[in-house]
């Protein structure tokens, strides 16, 4: 991480303030260690955030991007000490301090990938530092806090409930020092750095694909990280700010804390492997189901749930699968090599229909249809590369509709 909190912090004073000498009252900084701090941190970033004027500090175009960032950075901040506080108030008594010791973008870090390995010296590790420097980084976090962030269990290193709370909010502010350098470079034309995305199964097989491969003709400097989890940890992702947003099939009752926007609606379709003999019929009816083994996903599933409610609404029984799966290419493979059938959206087996591999059957499936749209954090301010991507992936479901 190039960027320091503390650089950022005296940044942000100074453009409050309109200048050196004005904001080094409030830091409690001599002036010359604050322009110092100015100065690093315009370095770091390789602009300039100031126009240095006679009737002050004015900030610039990247200056006000900065800004940006380091407002939100600091309410996050502040709603972790308030929170302390309300705890301390509570039960404890212990003392909270400033936000002063949460302004080191190294033991956030630290707590951070603490929280996510529960192993100090894989954190050690990865950091580069020693396990002696990460147990102080946490300790002097918890000291500022007033409150333990984890618990020694047999499971290593746990959050706890306080700590999951603060964790999350230490996570974001590390998202949003990493974008600022992305901010300043789109200023330029240049769309970089990293987008991270929650891909649900919906998306990956062309929405995804096709989106990724336009943004990455234009920008050739961005990076995308896919993730292909389960629901719950991608939307754990993107509370934190570790993913961006997520694409794919969306659910009821996302929650206040999304954003969700709906791309298409998709239906799903009966389907087996070319040449089955359900294929050739112009009109598949239930009971020509009968005898066929079956391939579905998981029980509990959306998708599974909406199938059985879909024959029990048919006064029909609902399959019972032989092969229960998430994994798309298992699934193919059934497919093509048996006499299996499976309920899914046709977008997701595209290529094998296609090509013939698969073919959909003439079977009435009104009533499964599903939309397909992004979920975003609410509240999110997305990095360039992030907002480039979304638009490209608006721009490919819309040649769908």
């Amino acid at each position: 991480m190039s960027i320091s909190l503390r650089h950022l912090h005296a940044f942000s004073v100074v453009a409050a303030t309109g200048g050196i000498r004005r904001s080094s009252d409030a830091l409690f900084r001599a002036s010359s260690a604050v322009a110092r701090s100015v100065s690093a941190l315009e370095a770091s970033l390789g602009a300039l955030l100031f126009e240095r004027k006679g009737r002050g500090m004015l900030l610039t175009a990247a200056g006000r991007l900065a800004q940006l960032r380091a407002d939100r950075i600091e309410g996050e901040l502040r709603d972790v000490r308030d929170d302390a506080l309300r705890l301390r108030d509570r039960n404890s008594g212990a003392k909270v301090g400033g936000i002063e010791a949460l302004l080191n973008e190294r033991r956030l870090q630290a707590a951070a990938l603490l929280a996510e390995v529960h192993h100090m010296p894989t954190v050690a590790h990865t950091m580069g530092t020693s396990q002696s420097a990460v147990s102080q980084a946490i300790a002097r976090l918890e000291d500022m806090l007033g409150q333990p962030l984890f618990l020694r269990t047999a499971h290593g290193m746990v959050p706890t409930d306080a700590g999951r709370r603060w964790i999350e909010r230490f996570e974001r502010v590390l998202a949003e020092l990493r974008h600022i350098p992305e901010d300043i470079a789109a200023l330029a034309g240049v769309v970089e750095g990293v987008v991270t995305v929650g891909a649900l199964p919906l998306a990956r097989s062309q929405l995804l694909p096709l989106a990724i491969a336009a943004v990455l003709q234009k920008h050739p400097k961005l990076r995308i990280r896919s993730l292909e989890s389960p629901y719950e940890e991608l939307t754990a992702g993107l509370l934190s700010g570790r993913v961006d947003f997520l694409v794919g099939a969306l659910r009821a009752g996302a929650g206040d804390a999304f954003d969700t926007r709906v791309l298409i609606e998709d239906r799903v379709e009966l389907i087996a492997r070319r040449g089955h003999p359900l294929a050739g019929k112009r009109k598949v009816r239930a009971a020509d189901l009968d005898g066929y083994p079956w391939v579905l996903s998981r029980a509990g599933t959306p998708l599974r749930e909406s199938l059985e409610a879909f024959f029990r609404a048919r006064g029909m029984t609902p399959p019972v699968p032989a092969v229960e799966t998430g994994d798309l290419a298992l699934l193919r493979g059934l497919l093509v090599e048996s006499d299996m059938l499976t309920v899914l959206s046709a977008h997701q087996l595209h290529y094998e229909i296609a090509t013939a591999q698969l073919a959909v059957l003439p079977y009435d499936m009104a009533g499964l249809e599903r939309r397909i749209g992004m979920i975003t954090r609410r509240g999110a301010h997305l990095s360039p590369g992030a907002n480039a991507l979304l638009a490209e992936i608006e721009a490919v479901a819309a040649r769908w509709r």
